[in-house]
């Protein structure tokens, strides 16, 4: 499979969150991603930098956080990718395990379904802390006309 890569280094600060957002599409579609597939990878991104701002503490805004966007092309298929690294507090949301949802609407409470929503919009996530920095790796898989 043939591949291309680009990268962006921003602050863990919600003022970033949409220059890193417009650089994912401008990226996605120089790199010819579909429209479909570049939508759900900004989900995720969006959902991965709010959890680093609200949850990875004075370490995460202490450093950049690291963008790498990777797209692989093979015969018919292809797939793209976005790594996000961190020096947050160590966090694997594969190991997330979900709460019960509520019983009656009185015992709904707000959030806790980002990480639900990555596992859902990305065809593969991967976690990996190393060298002090989170490293969340999902991805995304389309046919490509042959």
């Amino acid at each position: 499979m043939a591949g291309s890569a680009a990268e962006l280094s921003i602050k863990a600060d919600a003022s970033e969150v949409r220059r890193a957002s417009a650089w994912l599409e401008a990226t996605a579609m120089r790199h010819r991603v579909p429209a479909e597939q570049m939508h759900r990878l900004d989900l995720c991104l969006n959902e991965a930098l709010a959890n680093i701002i609200t949850h990875g503490g004075p370490s995460a805004r202490a450093s950049p956080v690291r963008l790498v966007f990777q797209t692989l092309r093979g015969p018919g298929s292809a797939q793209a990718e976005v790594m996000v690294s961190d020096g947050g507090v160590a966090f694997d949301p594969l190991e997330y395990k979900q709460k019960p949802g509520p019983r009656t609407l009185s015992e709904a409470e707000p959030g806790d379904l980002g990480l639900v929503m990555m596992h859902g919009f990305a065809d593969d996530l991967s976690y990996r802390f190393s060298e002090g920095r989170n490293q969340l790796t999902f991805r995304v898989l389309w046919t490509e006309p042959e």
